[in-house]
């Protein structure tokens, strides 16, 4: 997600710290009253559930038409227990729940602030795989102070869940640690085109409706899912070695949005030279008729507003340099995820690396003036939004605020400073392994250190510490000139 200008088992290794008051939570007696539980993350305390790993999301949603009426919706989840679990909860906060069902047989259920807390006719033990199917309703009209979720677009709904917005479309462990295999049937009415993450594997036309069903060859984080639904064309082309690319745009603006569409293909070959093959078994662009405020790396179709490519204002670089951004992404969050969102900087700070990157390369914008004036700045961002890697929490009522400067510019700053510090060659090769070692897996900034310091062949960590840590900016290797830019003082009011 650009700052908006304009399968291993068990394979999370989440963090002791993380889960060690959290698991003492989730092992209550089904006698104390349900309660909402958390991984304790930093930024999102109550966001994901201990006690359990996700293996597997199958999702049908029935779509009716409207995009103001909930869709009929059934979530099966099967996944293996880590501890012992009298009752286990899911985050799910937009919906009415139906019914639910434990390895096929009736469950009890409550809502507790935003999770779902399912109790089984018998407690689930350490080590053992459990199905749980969930029949509620999937509410695309937004509630109060609730961000994310559905998105609905003129024609139809697409899905935009970062950072903690998946649960508001369907029951989950809602935490980018816990990655899955998903698989999606939606069924709508002929007229629409239905398209999510992963291949097609079917259609089935029956009675003025169509189902659609899509899979995922890679695991993927709930906040990375994606649906559209609409009035669409598909459009299809090759990618580098036979990759099949598909892009999703409004059937009437077909043709118009075709010459940037035509990109995407050099642009993963570019990519592809700089970090490795393209993560995944598919890719492609979804544009989408809203006013979101941003774009979103949703994992094999990002989501773009089709304004951008519309609005004359906007530049032809700065617009390829967008695409870069959340087709780095790809490599850079999606395959790689965060293992807690304290470390979003590696998401972020990386697309826009290559995005700036890019913008040098092919747009003739060079990056080394992006990053003196990012320099200029870089502590006004910090004292706003917190260091690159120790970002400040959300605004009340503003969860996506966490996606300030700080952890844009501000990060991949910190990445011009490490190539600096180690050296052009050293750098490019800390990418490449750093892509392949996490592939399909989820990462920490302390990952990203060890990692850096052995490819570097010295200990990196008081460099680390400074850059992504300090409350005010480190002096730049190789550019002792660089100084932060004083913040302007506001004018006083003529009396």
């Amino acid at each position: 997600m650009p700052l908006t200008l304009r399968t291993r088992p068990l394979r999370h290794r989440r963090a002791a710290a993380l889960l060690a008051s959290a698991v003492s939570v989730a092992l209550l007696g089904a006698s104390a009253p349900p309660a909402p539980l958390g991984l304790g993350d930093r930024l999102f305390p109550y966001l994901g559930n201990p006690g359990y790993d996700v293996a597997s999301y199958d999702l049908s949603l029935t779509y009716s038409g409207s995009n103001s009426k909930p869709l009929q919706a059934v979530t099966t989840i099967d996944a293996v227990t880590t501890a012992d679990l009298d009752r286990i909860n899911f985050d799910f906060a937009h919906g009415k729940v139906e019914s639910v069902e434990v390895d096929g047989r009736p469950a009890g259920y409550a809502s507790a602030g935003e999770d779902l807390v399912v109790t089984p006719d018998q407690p689930l033990r350490q080590g053992s795989w459990t199905r749980i199917t969930v029949k509620h309703t999937s509410d695309p009209v937004p509630a109060k102070d609730q961000d994310g979720g559905w998105v609905r677009t003129t024609d139809g709904l697409a899905m935009a869940n970062q950072a903690d917005a998946a649960h508001l479309v369907f029951p989950c462990n809602d935490h980018p640690s816990d990655k899955a295999m998903f698989t999606f049937h939606v069924t709508a009415p002929d007229a629409y085109r239905v398209v999510a993450n992963g291949l097609p594997t079917e259609s089935v036309r029956t009675g003025g409706r169509t189902t659609w069903t899509y899979r995922t060859q890679h695991p993927m984080a709930t906040e990375l899912a994606q649906v559209s639904i609409g009035r669409s064309a598909v459009l299809h082309r090759k990618g580098p070695h036979g990759l099949p690319v598909r892009d999703v745009v409004p059937s009437a603006d077909a043709r118009k949005l075709e010459p940037w569409l035509a990109k995407t293909p050099d642009q993963i070959a570019w990519l592809e030279g700089k970090v490795g093959p393209f993560p995944f078994e598919t890719y492609g662009v979804l544009m989408a008729q809203a006013a979101t405020g941003f774009e979103l790396e949703t994992q094999t179709l990002s989501l773009f507003e089709k304004n951008l490519f519309t609005e004359p204002a906007y530049p032809k670089w700065y617009i390829e340099s967008i695409m870069v951004h959340e087709l780095s992404h790809q490599w850079f969050g999606d395959s790689v995820s965060p293992r807690v969102w304290s470390d979003v900087w590696l998401n972020e700070g990386h697309a826009t690396w290559y995005e700036e990157l890019y913008a040098d390369e092919k747009g003739h914008h060079p990056m080394i003036d992006r990053m003196k004036a990012a320099y200029g700045q870089s502590d006004a961002w910090r004292a706003a939004g917190g260091p690159p890697a120790r970002p400040k929490a959300p605004a009340p009522g503003q969860k996506i605020s966490i996606f300030r400067p700080n952890i844009y510019d501000g990060a991949a700053l910190a990445l011009y400073a490490l190539r600096q510090e180690i050296g052009r060659p050293a750098f490019e090769r800390l990418e490449r392994i750093w892509v392949q070692r996490h592939k399909d897996g989820d990462a920490t900034t302390a990952d990203f250190v060890r990692l850096a310091s052995a490819v570097a062949g010295r200990d990196l960590t008081g460099f680390f510490d400074a850059w992504l840590y300090g409350r005010k900016t480190p002096p730049m290797p190789g550019h002792p000139d660089w100084k932060q830019v004083p913040a302007k003082q506001p004018r006083k009011a003529r009396k």
